[in-house]
């Protein structure tokens, strides 16, 4: 057989990490024909099926998953060579992949991501936002964005400085018909939209004052997963809602809703950048490394 090339071992592990080809394909940046085309290459020139496929979804083989297990972490060092010298180069370029949860990336997107692109023009940033944490090193990222307390001990944090807050907010007509609550226990008697946890579970409201932590289960007539759906109940009316500060605060600003319960939201540490302890970091990445630092000295 003719030697694999380097798109069709990319192909393969991308499929094998993300589990569909159309997923697989978005990461690629190519079309699901293509990439269906370059597997079965691939497996001709191999005489093997590494995938079972069917139209609802897609497994590894036992030779396919042998070939992951051995091709993998070649690929990675690969990839890390290629890296390392790619970092000699006076101007950065090449593609940074970024996993983030999805308020963390609305809070890195205008004051970091967008500002490094604009000074190094060369490169590319592929934000993926999951409320559920990952292994960025096993599904191919470079850097994860996470609140402080959630980043991996084994990885390597930078501060972006600007602690986190929740704000509880309702429109001026709510509470003009159905009053304010003055401590966190009063939210029982309001209408709350309540937030889904990635996992599926409802999450309990968390105050504090001066020292005293309380938890409510709220309870409402929606429940939603996305800081923007929320914001569009709140502004419609439809009750109290439970938000990062920075979802909302320009409408808190303009008078579009109203702000509550703020003595019981105290600020907590922020988010920070992370990545693996790996010294040969690309030219890219500790580009966007030393921005981060920048901003979190400016914002401290």
């Amino acid at each position: 057989m003719e030697h694999a090339s380097l798109k069709e071992l990319e192909a393969a592990i991308a499929i094998a990490r993300r589990g569909t080809f159309r997923a697989a394909a978005i990461d690629l940046g190519m079309s699901t024909t293509a990439l269906s085309h370059t597997i079965g290459r691939l497996e001709a020139g191999l005489g093997v099926r590494l995938f079972n496929r069917t139209t609802r979804s897609v497994s590894l083989t036992d030779a396919g998953r042998l070939f992951v297990q051995q091709v993998g972490p070649t690929l990675q060092d690969l990839h890390a060579a290629l890296d390392l010298v790619r970092s000699h180069r006076e101007t950065p370029s090449g593609t940074i992949r970024i996993n983030a949860a999805p308020f963390a990336a609305r809070a890195i997107i205008s004051p970091l991501v967008l500002e490094f692109l604009r000074r190094y023009p060369d490169m590319n940033v592929d934000i993926v936002t999951e409320g559920k944490m990952v292994d960025i090193v096993k599904e191919g990222f470079d850097l994860g964005v996470r609140v402080e307390g959630l980043v991996p001990t084994d990885m390597i944090a930078v501060s972006l400085g600007r602690p986190q807050r929740h704000a509880v907010v309702g429109s001026p007509e709510y509470f003009k018909k159905h009053g304010r609550p003055m401590v966190p226990p009063d939210l029982l008697n309001h209408r709350c939209i309540r937030v889904r946890l990635p996992d599926g579970s409802l999450f309990r409201w968390r105050f504090e004052k001066d020292g005293e932590p309380v938890q409510i289960d709220v309870r409402g007539p929606i429940a939603l997963d996305e800081a923007s759906l929320t914001r569009t109940a709140v502004l419609e009316n439809a009750g109290v809602g439970y938000l990062f500060e920075q979802d909302i605060l320009s409408d808190i600003e303009a008078g579009r809703v109203a702000r509550v319960l703020e003595d019981w939201t105290p600020p907590y540490p922020g988010l920070c950048l992370y990545y693996p302890g790996r010294r040969n970091l690309s030219a890219g990445v500790r580009a966007f490394l030393d921005l981060a630092r920048e901003f979190s000295r400016k914002a401290a």
